[in-house]
């Protein structure tokens, strides 16, 4: 699940109020050139990978600060700042840390942004699932929600299909659904979503306890 945790810190969008019914590609633009204007955000975040689920409350804050305090697993927490992801998992009482290369740092950052919606309108299709109307988040759901589907334009993205569900009375990015290149299904549900909070630097300081192990570099080897 440490590698799906990574691929969520490199997706995690803030999401916030916005509707249009124009086309769905000019619809995407409006949306990246709205978050544009958002500097931080609070938001509850649901991670359903196949049966295992995670959730827990996420923080944002730009231009590269974002961290997940998880209440399942409980006290499970994931830290990118600056330079270093870090991924503590108490069941095993292991510190995960890496030292991110400098486009990894530049990617992690610009996903939660203006700019990392910008290239994926640049890297995918985008188009309405089912047309621009509301309809249900999922099957005997009373939420409605405008769906837009997202279709990779090159084998070098994360994933080749991303589904993203606008709710159709706050107009906040709700859902999304991604399909990796291997064709797993990890999905991110978005609630409770607070733009308008100040977040505090301070919030992104974090220390795994002392009696854990560490891991260093455990997804690739850092730069020299």
């Amino acid at each position: 699940m440490k590698h799906t945790l990574l691929i969520t810190a490199l997706l995690i969008l803030p999401a916030f109020s916005l509707w249009s019914q124009e086309t769905a590609e000019k619809f995407f633009t409006s949306v990246s050139d709205q978050h544009g204007d958002v500097t931080d955000y609070k938001a509850y975040i649901t991670i359903t990978k196949g049966s295992e689920v995670q959730s827990g409350t996420l923080y944002y804050k730009t231009p590269n600060l974002l961290r997940i305090d998880f209440d399942e697993p409980e006290e499970q927490v994931l830290v990118v700042n600056n330079e270093q992801l870090e991924l503590y998992i108490p069941k095993f009482r292991v510190s995960f840390k890496q030292t991110l290369k400098k486009h990894n740092s530049a990617t992690l950052a610009s996903m939660v942004s203006s700019q990392g919606l910008k290239l994926l309108e640049r890297n995918y299709r985008i188009g309405y699932l089912v047309g621009p109307e509301p309809v249900p988040l999922e099957d005997g759901s009373p939420e409605m929600v405008v769906k837009l589907k997202l279709t990779w334009m090159s084998q070098t993205e994360g994933f080749r299909e991303l589904e993203m569900s606008i709710n159709a009375g706050d107009k906040s990015i709700r859902r999304i659904v991604g399909v990796t290149g291997s064709f797993e299904t990890i999905q991110f549900d978005f609630e409770d979503i607070d733009t308008l909070t100040k977040i505090p630097d301070a919030r992104f300081e974090y220390e795994s306890p002392s009696e854990g192990n560490e891991i260093e570099n455990f997804l690739f080897e850092p730069e020299n």
